[in-house]
Formats: C-alpha cells, structure tokens, sequence
C-alpha cells in the first residue's frame, strides 16, 4: 500500500515517486476533510458536474499510465459530495491518455441528505456533541448530511474487478483497510488477537 495523498491540494509528487519507484499494489489517496466537503458542496450547487476534489485529474494524468502498466490499483477519496461525477471525470482522462478497458468502481452512501428528517422523526435526535443541541435547532441551515462509511464499498468494488475505486466519504482508514480485507479476505467481523 502507498499513501499517495493527505489532503486536496497536497503534492502530487510522493504519488508520482511511488508509482514509479516502489513496489506497491494499491495507491491510496486521501483528499477530504470536513470543511472540504462543505466546499465541495458549494462546488456542486454551482455545477451539478462538480463537487469532487479537482486535483484528482492532475493526479490521474500524472500516474494513471503506469498504474494501469504495473496493475496498480488507485483508490481515493476525491469523489467528495460527488463521486460519480469524478468517476466520469477519471474516465475521460483515461480516454484522453489512450488508455481503454479501465474498470472504474464509484462507492456512494455516505450522502444521508434526504432522510434527515425521517431519521429525526424516527427520534435520532444528532445532538451536537460539543453543545448537546439538537439539529433541529439548524436545521433550516443545513446543506449537506454525510455518514463515515468503512471500508465494505471499496471491497466490493475490488471484488467487481475496480481498477481504480472512487469513494465520497469513507472512513481515513478505509482507504487501506479495504484493500487489505480484499487481498487477505478479511471479513468485516475479523480482529487482531
């Protein structure tokens, strides 16, 4: 496993050195954070085909070529609040950098939007840990829910034959332990004695 990435907008270069120069199997990147997401959002009102973390393009065109010669498989976060949208937009750089049969897998529901208030009328009352207020207090304020996800979509995708993965918001974590429940057939219920 590589760590390609911490956040969006960090350098693209340990990404590069590792692909090139290591012998890994998966290059994982990270490029979210709470207020990235919340950025994101902002993106993706303004352009429904936006709200993915743009560096994901120079990052593709930079080690796409030789992950798909040594068999290395990318997995990463930059979907943000729109991970199929950032597929799309790794499958044209693909095309454009002459590469075809690229399987592309897209790892969603973490986006929890749309049944907020059915979770509330449930009685999930998401006190603000710091405060103890309800989200109902903000909600008129509310633009956007998300769930960590842990590391089962991007198994899922592996298992499908993904050659590169794109998730939203999974767990930091998740990135690596999907990878590893793939390759070792790790269940989710597996711990370390």
């Amino acid at each position: 496993l590589g760590a390609g990435m911490a956040f969006w907008g960090d350098s693209i270069r340990p990404a590069i050195d590792m692909v090139q120069r290591a012998e890994i199997d998966y290059l994982c990147c990270d490029h979210l954070a709470e207020l990235t997401m919340s950025m994101l959002t902002k993106r993706m009102e303004r352009d429904p085909e936006q709200g993915y973390t743009p560096d994901i393009v120079e990052l593709m065109n930079a080690v796409l070529p030789t992950c798909v010669e040594k068999g290395i498989k990318i997995i990463s976060n930059a979907g943000g609040a729109n991970p199929r949208a950032c597929a799309q937009k790794v499958a044209e750089v693909a095309k454009e950098l002459g590469l075809s049969g690229l399987r592309i897998g897209v790892v969603t529901g973490d986006d929890i939007s749309s049944r907020i208030d059915g979770l509330m009328a449930d009685g999930i009352d998401f006190a603000n840990l710091d405060t103890g207020a309800q989200l109902q207090s903000v909600r008129d304020r509310l633009t956007r829910a998300n769930v960590y996800t842990g590391s089962e979509g991007i198994v899922e995708a592996l298992e499908a034959g993904a050659d590169v993965v794109i998730c939203g918001r999974v767990t930091d974590v998740a990135l690596y332990i999907g990878p590893m429940r793939y390759e070792f057939g790790w269940s989710a219920d597996d711990f370390l004695q």
